[in-house]
């Protein structure tokens, strides 16, 4: 892709700054001179859920140039700073993006009684099966980050050569959940657990949401997110437990059937994720997996020395209109 290779910028060094450079130097919300408006997408499920999106027209659109969904990450919404960096970023090459909130995330937590969830692929289905035709007619293009990464994974390996995307780019996807949150949980990682317990709390008992009593005692008397999963997110679902629920929604799972060319964007010193499964993974058993592992850049960080913005955007960017 005629990529320069990752190096972190200062004072960005190291996984932990890496990681939480997005909180400390975010993204400018204002993304003009493109235009903004926003979408709405009844689900058809039965709950009455809707997912609510912003679609981003870019000032100088580019002829045939594929619409990019951008997909955020746990507790993240259409306004999370890398969110708005991959939008910008894709706005200035000419390409239309649309931010989706996931259900019960951001501007979607008052209009959905249910909440998202790893394993929640059918979301993204049917928020591709809505698309109106005269935003999808160059075709679409799709970028996860970490749990939407994972999410947009098992969509994608799901489908296989049926899924309407012509390529797909995951950044910091947790591709093994149980490891992931036993890595999260440990006393090194205690800010983080803390901090990101605390917001999964506010966002699933916010406004909109439709939970039992039993429910949201599990959700407030949770202490660690592992119990969380255990408590509320398994037996809401339909899994017997956490157990369950990693097992059955663990990318790993759904890699093999993956189709379209799909970059894999990870660092192998995120703090949250452990580098082993990317690093330990079969990357010749299937040719639409493109690994893209730079040994430094944290979790969903990649702040280089060569651009302002995130290395992980130039390689999205690069990998859509290489591929």
């Amino acid at each position: 892709m005629s990529l320069a290779p990752f190096k972190q910028r200062f004072p960005w060094w190291g996984g932990d700054l890496q990681t939480m450079a997005n909180r400390f130097h975010p993204s400018a919300a204002d993304l003009a001179p493109h235009a903004s408006e926003r979408l709405s997408f009844p689900l058809s499920d039965g709950t009455g859920d809707t997912l609510l999106a912003m679609l981003d027209r870019p000032a100088a659109p580019k002829a045939r140039w594929p619409l990019a969904i951008v997909i955020h990450g746990l507790t993240g919404a259409e306004d999370s700073a890398y969110v708005l960096s991959m939008a910008r970023h894709l706005l200035d090459r000419g390409h239309p993006v649309l931010r989706l909130n996931l259900r019960g995330a951001g501007p979607s937590r008052p209009v959905c009684g249910g909440h998202y969830y790893a394993g929640r692929s059918q979301d993204l289905r049917a928020l591709l099966e809505l698309l109106p035709s005269d935003l999808t007619r160059d075709g679409i293009v799709a970028v996860g980050y970490s749990l939407g990464a994972a999410m947009l994974l098992k969509y994608l390996g799901e489908e296989g050569s049926r899924t309407p995307l012509a390529a797909a780019a995951s950044v910091s996807a947790p591709i093994d959940l149980a490891a992931t949150c036993q890595c999260m949980m440990r006393s090194r990682n205690w800010l983080y657990h803390g901090y990101l317990l605390g917001q999964m709390k506010r966002e699933a008992t916010g406004p909109g949401a439709v939970l039992s009593a039993a429910e949201r005692a599990a959700i407030l008397g949770s202490g660690t997110i592992r119990e969380y999963d255990d408590r509320f997110i398994a037996p809401r679902h339909g899994f017997a437990g956490a157990d369950d629920y990693y097992q059955r929604c663990k990318p790993l799972a759904f890699m093999a059937g993956i189709r379209v060319p799909t970059l894999m964007l990870a660092s192998l010193d995120d703090p949250w994720i452990p580098g082993r499964l990317y690093s330990g993974y079969d990357w010749t058993s299937n040719k639409a997996l493109v690994p893209l592992l730079p040994s430094r850049g944290g979790h969903v960080g990649f702040h280089g020395i060569t651009d302002k913005r995130p290395w992980s955007d130039l390689a999205v960017a690069r990998f859509f209109e290489h591929d």
